[in-house]
């Protein structure tokens, strides 16, 4: 039973941490291990690029293509196939998304040319669609709201941002001992690791009363989310000066106003917006919008600093990331008991708070070689803070979400997160590649992504502060 403060606006877990059952520990395991290997799939390739391009003979700018690929679908379709899992049946969704998941690594580990190679990154980017926001939903319909779901949460966020992590690391390591082909070829063991034992584990979970599904809020928020998607991938390499970045950005934004609208008048809408009224739920995906786009462009001006200015080697480099993988693993077993303690809302702003304050400290960056301590120091402690925030938005935005909508709340979360680490480095990554000086570059990205860190904090604190007079359901339930 989780303890009435409404001082911190949202239900807070009591200090002790209940034993998790043998099976739950086993559902657990299913669950998180499906999540790490999403998360390695966004990073696991990267490093790969070059050698890969080389040998299916893919050109630079098509490069691009093999992230792409994969971040059209399984951001394009988050939303979507987290309300099919409510209506339909979450796990049957999430074995589904495996089974496509796993024979689409397969198909870009034997892939003979760039068509096919492309055409396994779509299909992993659709089956990672379907696992993700049912995957977290099944997770916070197993696990009670309250001290096991912290805890369930906090291992699942520890692993998605380890999982980021060691494929910077595994990624260089794999290519230079086996080559491209063995990246995706250890995604496709991951998901032979999890697809015998996730049927006999998960329970089947879905809405008791099925409505019909929301073909034109479906269409037109797929439709939004991939032109959006697209557009700021494509601006990521080419800018934003190209045609087609400017019509699928024009196009985006249209669909997802007509997205709004559709919603207000369906009956059965596929987002709830009085559920998107909610403030725990606007505040709390703002404040993960934030923390992930703000934390991936970290992550690539210091790629670039590390390289290009101090002249570190790509596996020096990975080092650098590595220990803030193991400072990131340490945030996520703190994260339960320092939410435990000041609530989830205030261990939200806390950590958005000091992400930002740290990253603001990596301005002290020069060209001399002893400033890799600051960066490894700075990043690995924002690291924390960023793993904190992760935590703390996602117990926040589910937190007083009925069962029957969790698939919703998660798809929410979910999209927050993709959308998140899509955005960030086209939005300011640019800035590094396009000054004249890297270092004055690398500069101007940290002050603005510190800005704009600690301004989150601010809206977030306020947007969620609770009146003494109020009650923490209202709070969590918010406009309805």
């Amino acid at each position: 039973m989780a303890i009435d403060t409404t001082e911190h606006g949202i239900l807070t877990p009591p200090l002790d941490t209940p034993r998790l059952s043998t099976r739950d520990k086993l559902v657990l395991f299913v669950l998180c291990a499906a999540q790490f290997m999403v998360a390695l799939d966004f990073s696991v390739l990267n490093v790969a690029l070059p050698v890969l391009g080389d040998d299916l003979g893919m050109s630079r700018s098509g490069l691009q293509w093999a992230v792409t690929a994969f971040a059209l679908p399984s951001g394009g379709f988050l939303l979507l196939f987290g309300r099919m899992g409510d209506l339909y049946g979450r796990r049957k969704l999430f074995l589904s998304g495996l089974v496509l998941f796993g024979a689409a690594s397969l198909l870009a580990t034997l892939a003979w040319d760039p068509a096919s190679f492309l055409a396994g990154r779509a299909l992993q980017g659709v089956g990672a669609a379907a696992i993700v926001p049912t995957g977290m939903s099944l997770l916070t319909t197993t696990f009670a709201e309250g001290p096991a779901r912290d805890r369930a949460l906090g291992i699942s966020g520890t692993l998605l941002s380890l999982g980021f992590t060691v494929g910077m690391v595994a990624g260089g390591t794999l290519t230079d001992a086996f080559g491209w082909r063995s990246t995706m070829g250890l995604l496709t063991l991951f998901a032979l690791v999890v697809l015998p034992l996730a049927p006999a584990l998960l329970p089947e979970s879905r809405t008791p009363d099925r409505p019909r599904l929301d073909i034109p809020g479906a269409m037109t928020v797929t439709g939004g989310l991939l032109s959006l998607i697209y557009a700021l991938s494509t601006a990521a390499d080419h800018g934003f000066a190209r045609p087609d970045v400017i019509t699928t950005l024009i196009a985006g934004i249209a669909l997802l106003a007509a997205f709004v609208t559709v919603e207000s008048r369906t009956a059965a809408p596929l987002v709830s917006l009085p559920m998107l009224r909610r403030r725990t739920v606007a505040w709390g995906n703002l404040g993960g919008l934030v923390t992930f786009s703000m934390m991936s462009t970290v992550v690539f001006a210091l790629t670039l600093y590390l390289q290009e200015v101090l002249r570190l080697s790509a596996f020096e480099t990975g080092m650098v990331f590595g220990v803030q993988g193991v400072l990131s693993a340490v945030a996520g077993t703190l994260a339960p008991k320092v939410i435990g303690r000041l609530g989830a809302r205030r261990t939200l702003v806390a950590s958005l708070t000091g992400q930002g304050a740290l990253i603001a400290a990596l301005l002290g960056l020069n060209a001399h070689t002893w400033s890799v301590w600051l960066a490894v120091t700075a990043v690995s402690l924002a690291s924390m803070c960023h793993l904190g925030a992760i935590i703390s938005y996602g117990l926040t935005v589910t937190s007083g979400v009925p069962d029957e909508e969790q698939g919703l709340a998660t798809g929410l979360v979910t999209s927050t997160q993709q959308v998140g680490i899509t955005v960030g480095i086209p939005l300011l990554g640019v800035l590094a590649t396009t000054s004249g000086d890297l270092l004055t570059g690398v500069h101007t990205v940290l002050a603005i992504d510190a800005a704009v860190v600690l301004l989150a904090a601010a809206l977030v604190a306020a947007g969620l502060r609770v009146h003494r007079s109020g009650t923490v359901e209202a709070e969590a339930l918010g406009a309805r």
